[in-house]
């Protein structure tokens, strides 16, 4: 997504404005109708200044005095009215919209592949949806209508300015003009600023969002003062761009103040010129200069309420670029619904890139059938990873094909799919929720029968029961108030819970200790039974049994095969395992005592349709494993 300091001129915005404000246009007619008959009764107190002066004081037409009075009261009342109206109506629907723009953002980030999430921060994407959103208030609020109330009243103004003196009007018009180019130029350099500012502020929340969400590895490598500094710089950056907009705006009052001093010393000029000529009395002359502080005054207002209207523009800006990018189930080519799953799936002469030019899985050519279980193996980087994203369709192959069913991937469309996948990763993501909620993330209509079902097969049932509000009990953020294995039961009963046919575990026991691996066991082997599955795995004695070992290296399937076919065939998987089983092992063992292979784990589940079977843990008692319910 571009994010450069390049705004798009306010014409080219005008569509997307219309596209927000067309809905409320009944609240903006109502509005600029309220606007209208305030600044019309505005105009009554600069007419009656005549009367006043020539009539009442001059002339001592005393009963004229109590209806001008009068007037200026009822004209002041109504302003007071339709301002209160104007706040009510528009400054109220503007926060509406802001609301509901919000939520169209966020429906549509969420709906945004998982590569444009791979290049932005998760800060600053909440920066766009809460942050950017927010400048929009000018365009439906009382901004806008106040801005083109007072170019109303310039205008009323100057038709009666006209009247009483051309040549005075025309000086005080043409020195307007002068400076109305000067706030043009100055708008066009303020505007980028803003939009630059709304960067730096989601970069420096994205760190801090990020910061407070690992406290813990800030604390335990005490880098505290490091993040301080980091924070530091970033807030820096952003008083700086705040100073150089004050600098802008500072000099644009200060332009309109000296405006408005030289506007007024011409204007005492020629007025009394004027006077003693015996071309204008005392009390026109009072009231051209009440007329003439209406004119000035929108030119001077444009410094505060354009300020406000350059910052919405450039919000609307970061909005409109969020707004365009596609959503992946928006794809044309995704049109194949599928049916229930029966979890075939084949690549062939699968290439892949994340970035252009740079192939990071090279020809990878492989099949898994319905109920088997695919190991993928290698050294970090090696793209295992990368194919399993690409099983859970989060990216195209740029190269080959991958098919599911005999359907190609690429034409399948994500909601009939996704709902039928389920992933286990080595860090679970949990809510800050209940257990409940969490669990039944996967199915949010599931009966509460099978929320608990799926939770005493993955035996989150034997902590969750003894808290004290049991499975109502709040994990907090990312789950931290549950251990790392209580986390990953969790995971595993949601999985569980939305009963997918094609199941990624991506190292979803490496970060546990052997008690609690040996806890999850039971959840685990019953998850994959009559799966097609695809395991990722570092410690290799978990994998022994899978139906194909797939050892990848820099991008490439090097070796494939069962446990046994290649740890006989004494390849690239025979020195992992050796490294892993044998000579990490010996570090620790006499002589002689580390010859033999790791204990066997549990053969994976038949596929004879067998309604249960029981299996072994190592160092565990025999379980019985319920059927999984059909899909």
């Amino acid at each position: 997504m571009p994010d450069s300091t390049k705004s798009a001129h306010w014409w080219e915005m005008l569509p997307d404005i219309w596209e927000f404000l067309r809905p409320r246009r009944g609240h903006l007619a109502i509005g600029f109708g309220l606007m209208a008959v305030n600044r019309l009764a505005g105009l009554v107190l600069p007419a009656s200044s005549k009367f006043l002066f020539d009539n009442v004081i001059g002339k001592r037409q005393l009963q004229l005095l109590l209806p001008i009075i009068l007037a200026v009261l009822v004209a002041t009342a109504v302003q007071g009215l339709t301002s209160f109206g104007l706040t009510q109506i528009l400054s109220k629907e503007a926060q509406r919209l802001i609301a509901q723009l919000r939520v169209r953002v966020q429906s549509h980030v969420g709906r945004l592949p998982v590569a444009y999430y791979d290049s932005n921060k998760a800060g600053a994407l909440v920066a766009r949806i809460m942050t950017d959103v927010e400048g929009l208030r000018n365009l439906l609020g009382t901004g806008l209508v106040q801005f083109a109330g007072g170019l109303m009243t310039a205008l009323f103004a100057f038709i009666i300015l006209m009247k009483i003196s051309v040549t005075m009007t025309a000086v005080a018009v043409g020195i307007l003009l002068a400076f109305s180019l000067v706030l043009r130029k100055a708008f066009a350099v303020i505007r980028p600023i803003f939009r630059e500012r709304r960067k730096i502020n989601a970069e420096v929340t994205g760190r801090l969002t990020e910061s407070i969400a690992g406290v813990r590895v800030v604390k335990g490598y005490h880098a505290e003062q490091r993040e301080r500094k980091v924070f530091f710089d970033g807030v820096q950056r952003l008083l700086e761009n705040v100073l150089r907009t004050l600098n802008a705006t500072s000099y644009m009052s200060l332009a309109s103040t000296v405006l408005l001093g030289v506007v007024s010393a011409l204007m005492m000029y020629m007025g009394a010129q004027e006077i003693v000529g015996q071309h204008m009395t005392p009390g026109t002359f009072v009231s051209y200069i009440l007329f003439l502080g209406m004119l000035v005054a929108p030119v001077v207002q444009v410094v505060g309420v354009g300020t406000q209207l350059s910052e919405a523009m450039a919000g609307l800006d970061r909005t409109r670029e969020v707004l365009a990018e596609t959503p992946e189930d928006d794809d044309a080519e995704r049109t194949v619904p599928l049916g229930t799953v029966r979890g075939d799936v084949r690549f062939e002469h699968v290439s892949f890139a994340y970035e252009a030019g740079k192939i990071i899985l090279h020809d990878i050519n492989l099949g898994a059938g319905p109920g088997t279980v695919t190991a993928l193996v290698g050294p970090s980087g090696a793209g295992k990873s990368t194919v399993v994203g690409l099983v859970c369709a989060f990216y195209k192959p740029v190269e080959g094909a991958i098919f599911v069913d005999g359907a190609d991937l690429r034409t399948v469309r994500l909601d009939s799919y996704r709902t039928q996948l389920g992933v286990v990763l080595q860090e679970s993501f949990l809510f800050d929720g209940t257990i409940r909620e969490n669990v039944a993330f996967s199915r949010p209509g599931a009966p509460e029968a099978e929320v608990l079902k799926a939770c005493r097969i993955a035996r989150v049932d034997e902590f969750a029961e003894s808290f004290e509000h049991g499975y109502d009990t709040v994990i907090g953020e990312r789950g931290v108030k549950l251990s790392g294995g209580q986390r990953q039961r969790v995971s595993i009963a949601r999985a569980i819970l939305a009963d997918p046919r094609i199941l990624i575990l991506d190292e979803a026991t490496s970060s546990l200790d052997s008690e609690s691996e040996s806890q999850i066991q039971e959840g685990m082997y019953y998850l994959m039974r009559g799966r097609t599955t695809f395991v990722i795995a570092h410690r290799l004695s978990t994998i022994r049994k899978a139906d194909q070992i797939l050892v990848l290296e820099g991008g490439r399937i090097v070796e494939r095969g069962t446990h046994e076919s290649l740890y006989a065939a004494g390849g690239r998987y025979f020195e992992l395992y050796t490294k892993q089983y044998g000579v990490e092992s010996n570090l620790f063992l006499a002589p002689g005592e580390g010859d033999a292979e790791p204990p066997p784990i549990p053969a994976t589940f038949p596929a004879d349709g067998s309604s249960e079977t029981t299996q072994e843990v190592p160092g565990g008692e025999p379980f019985r494993v319920i059927p999984s319910r059909e899909a």
